[in-house]
């Protein structure tokens, strides 16, 4: 999951940058709301997490101009200010969640789930399909019950692939939402990790999870009946 975070205090950017990526994120930053803006009409993001005391434009003005130009990814405001007000004005502006600062870290996470789980599409708590049941929330994975361990990467490949599945990804499509903006590497770094995830998945099933579509990208095909 890629996320866009427009925040101009250093050490609140830093922080959430560094939790984020823990949790397996893809971040981008922008440290006032012109370049907020532009990162946010540029690239595909997930979620958008907007503090609202920017300087330049406001994050109520950047949240406005967004929605106004049928942008909808969905935005958590994040602010210091916690009066009913405030709070009301970034509702209004377009925003589709609000948490005041200081704020609990756990919290954070979840209601950055929720808002990618009700997104421009249906985007269910826990994933599941050709027996496999990943848990955001938890970061667990499993296979016709039997857990499987994965790196944070590894994770969030798999949940992106199953987010979508039934669709071909591209590997550029997954080197964009899964690994860093300034990362400029060669695909390889998909293949590899593609390969090291067949390697826990598949045995001892014996039937493959993920496709491969030559020239295309991968699949991982929609199961239900």
């Amino acid at each position: 999951m890629q996320i866009l975070v427009i925040e101009d205090e250093p050490a609140m950017a830093d922080s959430l940058t560094w939790g984020l990526r823990a949790e397996g994120y893809v971040v981008d930053v922008a440290s006032n709301g012109e370049e907020g803006l532009w990162k946010a009409r540029e690239a595909d993001h997930d979620v958008i997490i907007l503090d609202v005391m920017l300087p330049g434009l406001d994050g109520y003005q950047v949240c406005r101009q967004l929605r106004e130009q049928d942008l909808w990814t969905p935005i958590l405001m994040l602010t210091a200010l916690d009066e009913d007000l405030d709070q009301a004005e970034g509702l209004d502006s377009g925003a589709d969640d609000y948490l005041a600062k200081p704020f609990s870290y756990p919290v954070l996470l979840a209601r950055l789930r929720a808002l990618t789980r009700r997104g421009l599409g249906e985007r269910p708590a826990v994933v599941t399909t050709a027996g496999l049941r990943l848990d955001p929330a938890s970061r667990t994975v499993s296979r016709d019950g039997t857990a499987l361990d994965l790196t944070s990467r590894e994770l969030t490949v798999l949940e992106y692939l199953m987010r979508r599945q039934g669709q071909v990804v591209s590997k550029t499509e997954l080197l964009e939402h899964c690994w860093d903006t300034a990362y400029d590497g060669a695909f390889t770094v998909v293949e590899v990790l593609i390969h090291r995830l067949r390697r826990k998945i598949d045995p001892p099933h014996g039937i493959p999870v993920i496709q491969t579509l030559r020239g295309a990208g991968y699949l991982i095909q929609d199961d239900t009946p």
